[in-house]
């Protein structure tokens, strides 16, 4: 049964479906001119802050300039006739992509082609607005011209600037011809061939092609990045190789004198400020990286589509890529793996130095409590010195108290010898101060 109410879909299901047919192939019929601009969608000054509306603003000044109507601020995909030319435009994550087509009636010199591309249409005050943002800037000739390949591809080098050419049959009825180099009016430039291309395999080839130029520049993004990064590499390692060095030299196993807290402590300080480095260091390119891996993942995918045939004489796009993009490429996972295992060698350097730390530790903890029992001991031994002492005095007070009551029952007529009495008394007296200290510290240590 059909589902005639929205409440029973998906939030998510329409948005979705229509994720797959958002950015549709431009309908291209040769002969045809392109021009393509990839603008970066950071502001240089500030790459880590993301720029929310630019691009929007961007392209609905663009479109106020004709008198079009702009899309909504969340709009990824947009596609207009302005008349003189075609506009499409692509919204990604750090880039976007402005792609004018205008059609010919007939085909062009090559040489004429490039002085008829349709940016030409486009505001100056609005291209002067793009400043420092363009990642890539690049004319397409989608020409339908018949003949031999060789033949073609003689009159190529009065347009590229490049010794070499890059070119290759594709879809079984394409070429395609570049030098991937800007030339002197700032643009790269390609010559799509349609020698038997079906109905709207022009557009899908222009966009790959175009796709490929974009995600190449977008993945060389990393190469500066990993070349900022390995001179700083280098003074980390070297500086751990030193906190290593150091901690041969003060381990007592090799016959070196124990070290202290303080030493421990200050090795400590180093390998933790290393660690904080390496980690800024990582957080400051991983991002980066990841993308360069990303973009040329897709440069890969896009050119497979392709699915080049050699032109004798010529290498291929497939070819250029592996001998120019892929090294850059291999250096960004270079320098991500050396990020990445210097950050667990000093994570572990640092556990082995919390280790030793903990074992000083212990070692003064157990100092400690040897002069805690000494000091104990020597309290035990003054304690039973005080406790004599304390015998002796009390034995006298009281004896003392004694001899003043003899006396005074002697003055009292009653016949006794206060003196001998006295000294009868002075041992059963001490004797039991003796017996009731005693008692009373036992008491005491049993509660």
């Amino acid at each position: 049964m059909p589902i005639l109410f929205s409440s029973l879909n998906h939030a998510m299901r329409v948005p979705l479906a229509a994720e797959v047919h958002s950015r549709p192939f431009l309908r291209l019929d040769a002969p045809e001119i392109l021009t393509h601009l990839a603008v970066y969608a950071r502001d240089p000054a500030n790459p880590d802050v993301q720029i929310g509306g630019t691009q929007h603003a961007r392209l609905a000044a663009l479109c106020k300039h004709f008198g079009v109507s702009a899309p909504d601020s969340e709009a990824k995909y947009f596609f207009h006739d302005f008349g003189r030319f075609r506009l499409k435009w692509e919204c990604h994550t750090e880039f976007a992509t402005y792609t004018f087509a205008e059609r010919h009636g007939e085909s062009l010199p090559l040489a004429h082609a490039f002085e008829h591309v349709p940016v030409k249409h486009i505001p100056q005050e609005w291209l002067a607005g793009l400043q420092g943002t363009i990642m890539v800037a690049a004319h397409v000739v989608l020409d339908n011209t018949r003949g031999p390949s060789d033949a073609f591809a003689a009159g190529l080098h009065r347009v590229f600037e490049g010794s070499m050419l890059v070119g290759s049959r594709v879809l079984q009825g394409g070429e395609v011809w570049t030098d991937f180099l800007i030339q002197a009016d700032g643009f790269s430039r390609f010559v799509v061939r349609d020698v038997g291309l079906h109905e709207q395999q022009s557009g899908r080839l222009v966009q790959r092609l175009l796709e490929i130029e974009t995600y190449r520049m977008m993945a060389l993004l990393g190469l500066p990045h990993a070349q900022q990064a390995t001179p700083v590499l280098n003074v980390i390692e070297s500086e751990l190789a030193t906190l290593a060095a150091a901690m041969v030299e003060t381990d007592p196993s090799n016959g070196h004198p124990l070290s202290t807290a303080d030493d421990e402590q200050a090795l400590l300080a180093t390998i933790t400020g290393l660690a904080a480095r390496i980690e800024k260091l990582s957080l400051h390119n991983s991002y980066r990286f990841s993308a360069s891996r990303a973009y040329f993942s897709l440069v890969h995918a896009r050119i497979e589509e392709l699915r080049e045939n050699r032109i004798e004489g010529s290498p291929t796009i497939g070819e250029f890529m592996d001998r120019r993009l892929t090294p850059a490429m291999h250096t960004c996972e270079a320098i991500a793996r050396r990020q990445e295992a210097l950050a667990e060698r000093i994570a572990h350097t640092n556990d082995l130095l919390r280790t030793r730390v903990g074992i000083v530790q212990e070692r003064q903890n157990r100092k400690i409590l040897q002069s805690m029992n000494a000091r104990a001991a020597q309290q035990l031994r003054l304690q039973q010195a005080v406790e004599g002492l304390s015998v002796a005095a009390i034995t006298y007070y009281v004896v003392g108290l004694f001899s003043y009551a003899g006396k005074a029952v002697k003055v009292a007529g009653m016949p006794i010898n206060p003196e001998l009495a006295t000294g009868i008394l002075v041992p059963l007296v001490a004797a039991g101060v003796w017996l009731g200290l005693r008692r009373m510290h036992k008491s005491m240590h049993s509660g």
